[in-house]
């Protein structure tokens, strides 16, 4: 068995650096999920994932739609 890790201490060393930083990874991007952060960025011109970007919620063809028309006289 010793002889066997040994052998394989290198690979194990790299298996658990990889391992390790893929924890990490996915530690930051659940934080991120949590605190309400969006991949999109807010560049609705530059964003191919939707129309109108309604993710992000920063696009001006959104914001028209969520904010309420004033009648006038009132």
């Amino acid at each position: 068995m010793l002889a066997w890790l040994s052998a394989n201490l290198i690979n194990i060393v790299l298996i658990a650096a990889v391992a390790l930083l893929v924890a990490f990874l996915l530690r930051g991007m659940i934080r991120d999920r949590k605190a309400g952060k969006r991949s999109c960025g807010g560049n609705c011109a530059a964003c191919g994932a939707c129309k109108g970007c309604s993710a992000c919620g920063q696009c001006p063809s959104l914001k028209a739609r969520q904010t309420p028309k004033k009648t006038p006289g009132r």
